[in-house]
C-alpha cells in the first residue's frame, strides 16, 4: 500500500553548532564516567558525558539532549516541525574499546516501526567500526522489540582495540543512551569533531525514510564518504522552506547548506518560497555555499502522468528561482538536478516516493561529486 505524505507524517508524529561537548564537561573529555556498580558483568558509560555529533546547538540550549531543534524553537516553528525535531535522526556518537561484546540501553518515546519502514531504521542503534585502513565498516544494528531497550549490539568480536561510530534512531525520540562493555575492557569516548558540518534541510527523505538502518540515509552515507560531520534537519512531510527555518539554520556555521525540500512543496509553493528562503539565508550567511537539490523522481512516474507533471512544474519553478538568484549577483549557489537521483530503473524506492537503501546509496553517489567540488575536496 502506498502512503500519502500526510499519512506518513501522522505515522512519524506518532512515533552556534553542537559539535562541541556539553557545557559541563572539561578538557578531560576523553574520560567518561563509568557506572560504579557494574551490572551483569558490564561497565556502563552514558553518552551525555561526552556528547553527540549531528546536533546544531549546544546542550544547554536544548529542551531534550537528543533532539534536533533548540528549546527556543518550540514557540517559533509549527507544531509538526517541533514534534518531528524531537527525533534523533542524523546524530551519532563515537568511542574506542577493546571489548569483544558491546551492549546498549536506551529508552524510546514512540512506536518501534512503521508499515513501510522497519524497527531497525525507525528505532535502532546502528554500529560501525574503523578497519585497519581507517574506513568505517558496518558491524551490527539493534533490533528493538520494546521501548525500554537493553540489548547486545554485537558479541564474539575479534580481539583488538577499535574506534566505533553509533548512529541514533531515525524516527524516534530517545531519553537516554548508554553503552556497556564487559568489566575490564577499555573504553575511551571520542569527542564530537569540531569541523564545520554539512547541513541537510529537507523532507521525510532527508529525515531517513525508508532506510533499513540509521546509517543508511544519504546524509549519513555522505558523512562517511566525505569524512565530515553532518546535521540532519529533515522533517517528514514538513520540509517547506519556511522563514522560521531559514533563521534557525542560519544560526549554524556550516561548510555547506543542502536544501532538498521540493518533495513537500507544490509548484506554487516553490515559486512563493524558494527564492525568499535562500535570500534570507544568504543575508545571514553571506559566503556559505548553498546547494539546491531538485526532488527525486517518483518510482511510478514513468507510468503516471500526474507525477511527471508535478516534477516538471516544481523543477521549473526551482530553476527559475535559481536563475533569479544568480542573475541578481548572489554567489556560491549550486544546483543539482533530480531526475536520476535514485537511478533510472525505478528500483530505488520502498513505496514509489521514499528511497530504500539502494535509492539512498544512489542519491549519495549523485551528491558526492557535487559536494566534493563545492568543498574543494577534488
Amino acid at each position: 500500500m502506498l502512503y500519502s505524505r500526510r499519512q506518513f507524517t501522522e505515522l512519524a508524529l506518532g512515533s552556534s553548532l553542537s559539535l562541541a561537548l556539553s557545557s559541563q564537561l572539561t578538557a578531560a573529555e576523553s574520560n567518561a564516567k563509568a557506572d560504579t556498580k557494574p551490572k551483569d558483568g558490564l561497565t556502563w558509560y552514558n553518552v551525555k558525558d561526552w556528547g553527540v555529533e549531528g546536533r546544531g546547538w549546544q546542550a544547554d540550549e536544548m529542551e531534550r539532549l537528543y533532539a534536533r531543534l533548540p528549546a527556543k524553537a518550540k514557540e517559533v516553528v509549527r507544531k509538526p516541525v517541533w514534534s518531528l525535531s524531537q527525533h534523533s535522526s542524523g546524530m551519532l556518537t563515537r568511542f574506542e574499546t577493546n571489548a569483544t561484546k558491546i551492549q546498549t540501553r536506551y529508552t524510546l518515546s514512540a512506536g518501534l516501526g512503521m508499515p513501510h519502514m522497519p524497527a531497525t531504521g525507525v528505532s535502532g542503534i546502528d554500529l560501525y567500526a574503523e578497519n585497519k585502513q581507517g574506513q568505517l565498516r558496518w558491524v551490527s544494528v539493534v533490533k528493538p522489540t520494546k521501548k525500554e531497550v537493553n540489548a547486545t549490539i554485537v558479541s564474539g568480536l575479534d580481539a583488538g582495540t577499535r574506534k566505533y561510530t553509533a548512529y541514533l534512531p531515525l524516527y524516534n525520540s530517545i531519553n537516554s543512551l548508554e553503552f556497556g562493555v564487559p568489566e575490564g575492557s577499555t573504553f575511551k569516548p571520542i569527542a564530537p569533531r569540531k569541523d564545520l558540518p554539512i547541513l541537510f534541510y529537507g523532507t521525510s527523505i532527508t529525515h531517513g525514510a525508508c532506510a533499513s538502518r540509521p546509517g543508511m540515509p544519504h546524509p549519513a552515507i555522505l558523512g562517511r564518504h566525505l569524512d565530515k560531520p553532518t546535521i540532519n534537519l529533515g522533517f517528514s512531510g514538513n520540509g517547506k522552506m519556511e522563514p522560521e527555518l531559514a533563521a534557525l539554520i542560519g544560526e549554524i556555521d556550516v561548510a555547506v547548506y543542502v536544501l532538498d525540500c521540493l518533495p513537500n512543496m507544490t509548484p506554487d509553493l516553490v515559486s512563493e518560497r524558494a527564492e525568499p528562503f535562500i535570500r534570507q539565508l544568504r543575508k545571514i550567511r553571506p559566503d556559505t555555499p548553498i546547494l539546491m537539490v531538485e526532488d527525486r523522481t517518483y518510482g511510478y512516474a514513468w507510468i503516471k502522468k500526474s507525477a511527471r507533471d508535478r516534477h516538471q512544474k516544481s523543477r521549473a519553478a526551482y530553476v527559475l528561482a535559481y536563475d533569479k538568484l544568480v542573475s541578481s549577483g548572489i554567489k556560491n549557489i549550486h544546483y543539482l538536478e533530480g531526475a536520476n537521483l535514485l537511478g533510472d530503473d525505478n528500483e530505488g524506492t520502498t513505496d514509489g516516493s521514499h528511497p530504500n537503501d539502494l535509492g539512498f546509496m544512489r542519491q549519495a553517489d549523485a551528491m558526492e561529486p557535487v559536494l566534493r567540488k563545492i568543498l574543494k575536496m577534488e
